[in-house]
């Protein structure tokens, strides 16, 4: 059986439009996908702790030595990277909030970026350990910033390969804030763009 963990960070919750086309895509996953599990994450709901020095120590204290406080903290980063491991695709729907990702994921980012966990470091440098996976990205934003001005897709693509995820497609719906029927137009090419990449994928199958 086939799991798609779902990882939503829209303060909004499911009424957000990142997460509404993170729904569509799962809808039609699970067409596809007849049985699959689904797990969703929705981290503007169970927000995961900003990092602290407290939290980072634990991540770094061996098991034997940790304290009851470093085990809860570390057992928290535990399921969420379980979570990774046993998804076979990974949806995340991020809007762009203050020219950034929201605080939430990067939080949750904090939680899953473990040495030795989910990286280890080599002689040839940094090597992902959560591998085999495939990605899909929704990016929602209230303006246009394609090009230079966008500081999401290279933080997630870097981010998201550090760990090993490397095949990650990415969606956007942007100018979601101007008028004259602009926001509505890039939405609707959004949702068609969901419609031909779970048609490739029927095909596929």
């Amino acid at each position: 059986m086939k799991t798609l963990l779902r990882i939503q960070t829209s303060l909004q919750g499911s009424k957000g439009q990142s997460s509404q086309l993170a729904d569509r895509f799962v809808e039609r996953w699970l067409r596809n996908n007849p049985g699959g599990r689904i797990v969703t994450r929705d981290l503007s709901r169970d927000t995961v702790p900003h990092l602290t020095a407290e939290r980072f120590a634990a991540f770094a204290a061996r098991e034997g030595e940790r304290t009851g406080d470093q085990q809860a903290d570390v057992a928290l980063s535990d399921a969420l990277i379980d979570e990774l491991r046993n998804a076979d695709t990974i949806v995340l729907a991020v809007p762009m909030y203050n020219f950034s990702v929201p605080s939430t994921l990067r939080s949750y980012f904090d939680h899953i970026a473990r040495a030795g966990v989910t990286f280890r470091y080599t002689a040839n440098g940094a090597e992902g350990l959560i591998k085999g996976k495939q990605a899909y990205v929704f990016i929602t934003r209230g303006g246009i910033y394609s090009g230079a001005a966008d500081t999401q897709t290279p933080y997630l693509r870097q981010f998201l390969g550090f760990i090993g995820i490397t095949d990650v497609e990415f969606i956007y719906a942007e100018g979601l804030a101007y008028g004259n029927g602009v926001g509505e137009k890039n939405l609707a090419a959004a949702n068609a763009t969901i419609e031909k990449l779970r048609a490739t994928e029927a095909e596929a199958a």
